[in-house]
């Protein structure tokens, strides 16, 4: 679990340290023998300017099965929740004694003022949700319990 939150945040970092505004999402998702479900989520955009995969075990089943769909929120909505979810998450970062720090490793650098497009702050937001449930976190505000 530190390890796929330590991927997670990791990989948020890089989305918030580009500037490109054309963002494009794929769910990769390959079987093997079993015919298992790969929990890879793959965000990217054309130029390749930054690759954001999310690794959690049971996010992207969540997604598929819980999640709401695309275009039931704004895109303000998500970039607002986003923002929200990910300062506090920030905050819990730096009082390791208070927040585990299992759970909450590095910090984030999402920036409100980079247009990250639907998709990104889609899945963002989706695994802020999920992570919340799963974790039995509550970031900010309310948590759906989808």
């Amino acid at each position: 679990m530190k390890k796929c939150i330590s991927i997670l945040i990791l990989i948020l970092t890089i989305i918030a340290c580009s500037t490109t505004s054309q963002n494009i999402a794929s769910t990769d998702a390959a079987s093997n023998s079993n015919k298992k479900i790969n929990d890879t989520v793959r965000i990217a955009n054309d130029s390749l300017e930054y690759e954001v995969i999310i690794i959690d075990n049971g996010f992207s089943s969540w997604l598929a099965s819980r999640a709401y769909p695309r275009n039931y929120h704004s895109l303000e909505y998500l970039e607002n929740k986003n923002n929200l979810y990910i300062t506090e998450w920030n905050s819990r970062v730096l009082q390791p004694q208070r927040y585990s720090p299992d759970l909450y490793e590095m910090s984030i650098n999402y920036r409100p003022d980079i247009h990250y497009g639907y998709e990104v702050n889609y899945l963002i937001y989706n695994y802020m949700i999920y992570f919340q449930n799963t974790y039995k976190q509550k970031l900010w505000g309310y948590v759906p319990s989808r």
